[in-house]
């Protein structure tokens, strides 16, 4: 059993994405599969902490990564945005929201 299962999952699951580092590595990967040397470029962190950050989003079923040549290439998993929106708390659409 890993930490994003069972009751804690959904926070587990937020909890991966609210790191800023990751959340770049998201927002890079939303448009598309990207190399990690691009990712290198975009992001501005140690290789060795992007290798960390990537490597925590792949356990937690986010992304995934394909080798190509001496490269890999990363890309957001079919399902990571609808997991991510589904570990959201449920708002009703007919309540405003609280200010």
């Amino acid at each position: 059993m890993n930490a994003l299962d069972g009751a804690a999952g959904p926070a587990a699951l937020l909890a991966v994405a609210a790191d800023p580092n990751r959340l770049a590595v998201l927002q890079v990967l939303a448009g598309g599969t990207t190399c990690v040397c691009r990712l290198q470029e975009q992001i501005p962190i140690a290789p060795n902490l992007l290798s960390y950050h990537l490597k925590v989003l792949r356990e937690a079923g986010l992304i995934s990564a394909a080798r190509r040549g001496r490269w890999i290439d990363y890309s957001l998993n079919d399902s990571a945005l609808q997991r991510l929106h589904a570990a959201l708390p449920a708002v009703p659409v007919d309540e405003p929201s609280p200010r």
